[in-house]
């Protein structure tokens, strides 16, 4: 369509060819199956020049339109661009674990109203009964945030956060009243709080990696609610271990202290993933881009670096 328009408009083969970037025996080519196609010669001699036939010149505003569908198809997905966040309409659909810095889904929600306010977000839970996997592949979720020490491979993936391991207990717990008998010996030894894991047959970041040195700690509650853990951790003797930036969001709210953890962690790291399926997609690339966008603006804020 996009040569049968030129050649039309510019009533030259040659000067066509310019303006496509293209060569005049390749224009010359494709208008021959033009010709073939349409049962017409469309460019004729006249005079010293070329003149479009009657056929050709009706055929000229069908080839405008359908050079414009074929651009609003295929352009907007190719340039990633396409996506108007302020006129959008859709429902955008996330699952997280709440093991995140306790702001960030709110921060997140904020973002999303603020910039696309007719945009609906509907947020679930990850769940050791919910095959996230399955969801994203199925078009149920678009976007899964949380922590693994190894994130599924077939996804794709973008890291949001990484923050040390420390542990979370009250704040008259024996291990900040008695910093130096806190040994790694003493950890294992204590009553854990874990949160549920996110699937079945799994242990949870903590517990796959101690496994992992053929190290085991006594987990005495687990618990699906992990935005609760805090108060359970504040009137009991209970340790809870997790990422840095969940716990600095408890100090000072709660009668609770954070200290150091004697088994050497690697980093928590907290990812986005999502499938191939919605890897082009204009909507769901803006969305990632504010996931990613909140996450910064988290870690680089002064609460967080205070």
């Amino acid at each position: 369509m996009k040569v049968l328009h030129t050649v039309i408009a510019e009533r030259s083969v040659s000067r066509a060819a310019l303006k496509l970037g293209s060569t005049q025996p390749l224009v010359s080519a494709q208008l021959k199956r033009l010709r073939g196609l349409t049962g017409d010669a469309l460019l004729v001699r006249a005079g010293a020049g070329m003149a479009p036939t009657d056929a050709a010149l009706a055929l000229l505003a069908p080839a405008e339109r359908l050079m414009r569908e074929a651009d609003v198809l295929f352009g907007a997905a190719r340039s990633g661009r396409g996506f108007d966040a302020a006129t959008a309409s859709l429902t955008l659909n996330l699952a997280a674990s709440d093991y995140l810095d306790p702001l960030f889904l709110p921060a997140l929600v904020s973002r999303l109203q603020r910039l696309a306010p007719r945009v609906k977000v509907s947020l679930h839970p990850l769940s050791a009964d919910s095959d996230y996997r399955a969801k994203l592949a199925q078009g149920e979720l678009d976007l899964v945030i949380g922590n693994w020490l190894q994130p599924p491979e077939e996804l794709h993936l973008g890291r949001l956060i990484t923050d040390d391991v420390v542990c979370l207990v009250a704040e008259d717990h024996p291990a900040v009243l008695r910093p130096r008998s806190w040994t790694a010996e003493r950890y294992l030894d204590s009553d854990h709080l874990a949160p549920t894991p996110l699937h079945p047959g799994a242990q949870g970041v903590i517990d796959d990696f101690l496994a992992l040195q053929g190290l085991k700690r006594r987990i005495a509650v687990r618990t699906a609610h992990f935005s609760l853990a805090p108060m359970m951790v504040a009137g009991s003797r209970l340790v809870l271990t997790t990422g840095r930036q969940f716990c600095l969001r408890q100090v000072g709210k709660l009668p609770v202290r954070i200290v150091r953890c004697p088994v050497s962690f690697p980093a928590m790291a907290y990812y986005q993933l999502w499938h191939d399926r919605a890897h082009d997609s204009p909507a769901q690339r803006w969305l990632r881009e504010q996931v990613r966008s909140t996450a910064r603006e988290l870690v680089d804020g002064p609460e967080v670096s205070a």
